[in-house]
């Protein structure tokens, strides 16, 4: 590695504030906010929207969309004629 071109790698603390879920690793990013861990060490912190405890994927708590809802809120937008298309083949 080339000396002065690299930023700093170091411990920091990012923290979900959404789901009070808070992780110390190492990484480049930065902050003015520090937060005094576990250890009683003073790290940086960084606040994210989402992290492994929050987003749906990772906890199984995933939205299900009501498609039957939809269909029907469509289907009263833009009406519906019941009708299949003509695919073109006379019989």
């Amino acid at each position: 590695m080339q000396q002065d071109k690299h930023p700093e790698y170091r411990p920091v603390v990012f923290r979900d504030r959404a789901a009070g879920y808070a992780f110390l690793t190492r990484s480049t990013a930065t902050s003015d906010q520090v937060i005094e861990w576990d250890d009683g060490e003073t790290y940086p912190v960084v606040d994210v929207e989402i992290s492994s405890e929050s987003h749906p994927f990772y906890t199984g708590k995933a939205r299900t969309v009501d498609s039957e809802g939809r269909i029907a809120q469509f289907e009263r937008r833009y009406g519906s004629t019941g009708d299949k298309p003509d695919d073109g083949n006379a019989s």
